[in-house]
């Protein structure tokens, strides 16, 4: 069970840094588009922000804390850090990136779960992971 809770951890930072970037895009983004990138990004940190506290619950469900400092959620996430304000299609490329890192770590730790019988955590994941596949889709359809 100890391996499963490090593993939530993980998933956990990452989705909260995958968060944390489309809202920074949100807030930054620009050019002809704007309103259509603006209400995309909103669109897509919004949904995320509303699994994070489910996120927290399932790791203490766990009987294990959640990650709540910036450096620790920068340790454990596998999202990196965006430093300056890139154009509009990067931004978008880099969220399509970052939501499929999202579905392939959220999908290790499904496994793990289901290994160890924790089927409510892992339908939890299994959510978490459509609802990426729907933002990938979402990004991925804005770059053509």
């Amino acid at each position: 069970m100890e391996e499963l809770a490090k593993a939530m951890k993980i998933a956990f930072s990452t989705e909260f840094s995958f968060y944390l970037k489309a809202h920074f895009y949100h807030w930054n983004v620009e050019g002809a588009d704007f309103a259509q990138y603006h209400e995309l990004f909103s669109n897509i940190y919004e949904e995320v922000y509303g699994s994070i506290d489910a996120f927290a619950e399932n790791i203490r469900k766990l009987n294990s804390y959640t990650p709540g400092s910036y450096t620790r959620l920068s340790m454990l996430s596998q999202i990196e850090d965006e430093l300056t304000v890139p154009p509009a299609l990067d931004m978008v490329n880099d969220l399509l990136g970052d939501s499929e890192k999202c579905i392939k770590i959220f999908k290790m730790v499904y496994d793990l779960a289901e290994r160890e019988g924790e089927h409510g955590l892992s339908n939890f994941l299994a959510e978490r992971m459509d609802a990426h596949r729907k933002h990938s889709w979402m990004l991925r359809a804005t770059l053509k």
